[in-house]
């Protein structure tokens, strides 16, 4: 079995990636608007994630820990059909105004890893620039 793991400094607080993260339903979008243009929930437990490229993933929710800032999740079906996957997220605390985020997949078989790596590559470049934008870019203030 193949693993992949990414982890991404992001220079805004853990609370604040986890809010993101931990919407199993509209995270996806958040997390990488315009890379992922839609996530639905079709089961109680599972959602339904499209991508820019046409990509289509189904991702049944295993264990969510709001406590632990940390989700599970499997990829089920869609564009990709593993025969077994176990993917976890999780952000923690590195300082007070910075967050380590941690992304793992563990697939088989084995030569999806590096699409999906790439995939994970790519959305943490668009995960960090915007969450960090908004701090870099204040709401402009009217002068009165």
């Amino acid at each position: 079995m193949a693993s992949v793991q990414k982890e991404i400094i992001i220079e805004v607080s853990a609370a604040e990636v986890w809010a993101v993260i931990g919407d199993f339903v509209k995270g996806p979008v958040r997390m990488a608007p315009g890379f992922v243009i839609d996530s639905r929930l079709d089961e109680p437990d599972v959602r339904v994630v499209t991508f820019d490229n046409g990509m289509v993933l189904r991702e049944r929710l295993i264990a969510l820990d709001d406590e632990a800032r940390r989700f599970a999740f499997s990829v089920i079906g869609g564009s990709m059909q593993p025969t077994h996957d176990n993917a976890s997220m999780q952000v923690f605390a590195d300082g007070a105004d910075h967050s380590r985020f941690v992304w793992i997949h563990d697939v088989q078989p084995d030569d999806l890893a590096a699409t999906m790596g790439a995939g994970m590559d790519h959305g943490l470049r668009i995960f960090k620039q915007t969450l960090e934008s908004r701090i870099e870019d204040p709401p402009a203030r009217a002068d009165t």
